[in-house]
């Protein structure tokens, strides 16, 4: 990659619902620990950047159907605000959770940048209106929020509503498909849909370059990559709050960010739900790193 590379650390985690063996979700750690085995030492950013998260609480709010929709609500303005005062045309912004809510932040930013493509990589559709989560995490309903579903004080912040229009978005990955419910909304919706099993037999590469030859079509201003580590496979990266067996591999992987990360229009890239409280060895933590340092850092 050619382009100067700036560190968002937003590790939030207030968008999960702590387990009954937790203090609170582990993923607010990722930044820290990713630092601790070189990630940022290899990626050499040119700016870091950093907003901590508030107290973690699990507050449910009838009106909205969700668990802390307004420290939420306050975190996604901030988080925009940091964005868009500190981002740059010539600059691959590299963000780090965190929980999946982290994308509602960088949604509201680059709405207000132009008009913008979402390539949402993720072991769940997290395409869910409140009634159908039985968590009321507002992780497990980003993409839903980020593009329309939802109550009005977490989809139209700032009047802003659609964050993304859903014809612009690839949600890919999703190996949670038997609750017919579950994927029925995703289905009902505009977003263009490849689960596990159709991102398989339409190609990894290819699904990447469909949505690239989308953005193109649409004359997008650019687009953004959002990565759950939940989407891949359970033997390489257990270290996630919802585990799922099947999923893709580091070759896979591979082959999905290259074109993405390559093209010019790409603004960035999020990681997501990787909870250092189970890798305490960091025997998952390393190969994710030394493998998402080679497809970032390699040449275009």
């Amino acid at each position: 990659m050619k382009k100067d590379i700036s560190i968002f650390e937003f590790p939030f985690n207030l968008g999960l619902t702590k387990k009954d063996h937790e203090t609170e979700p582990g993923v607010k750690k990722l930044p820290d620990w990713l630092r601790k085995f070189g990630f940022h030492k290899e990626i050499n950013p040119k700016n870091i950047f950093r907003l901590e998260a508030p107290e973690y609480a699990m507050d449910f709010d009838k009106e909205t159907g969700v668990k802390n929709p307004y420290q939420i609500i306050e975190y996604a303005k901030k988080q925009s605000e940091i964005i868009l005062k500190n981002f740059n045309t010539d600059t691959f912004h590299l963000m780090l959770g965190g929980d999946c809510s982290i994308l509602i932040g960088s949604a509201l930013a680059l709405k207000q940048l132009g008009n913008f493509g979402l390539f949402y990589l993720d072991g769940h559709t997290d395409y869910i209106p409140p009634k159908l989560s039985p968590s009321g995490g507002v992780a497990g309903m980003d993409l839903a929020i980020v593009s329309g579903l939802g109550h009005q004080k977490l989809t139209n912040i700032d009047d802003l509503k659609p964050y993304f229009q859903e014809e612009h978005i690839f949600c890919v990955g999703n190996a949670e498909t038997d609750d017919d419910e579950y994927v029925g909304e995703i289905l009902n919706s505009k977003i263009h849909y490849f689960d596990f099993e159709n991102l398989r037999k339409n190609g990894f590469r290819k699904t990447a370059e469909d949505f690239l030859r989308m953005v193109d079509e649409k004359n997008l201003d650019g687009f953004f990559i959002h990565f759950d580590v939940d989407v891949l496979k359970d033997e390489i990266m257990p270290a996630v709050d919802s585990r799922m067996e099947d999923g893709i591999d580091y070759e896979n992987l591979n082959e999905i960010l290259k074109p993405l990360i390559a093209d010019k229009r790409c603004f960035g890239l999020e990681i997501t739900i990787l909870d250092p409280d189970y890798d305490t060895e960091g025997l998952y933590t390393q190969p994710f790193i030394e493998n998402l340092i080679q497809i970032i850092n390699q040449p275009t």
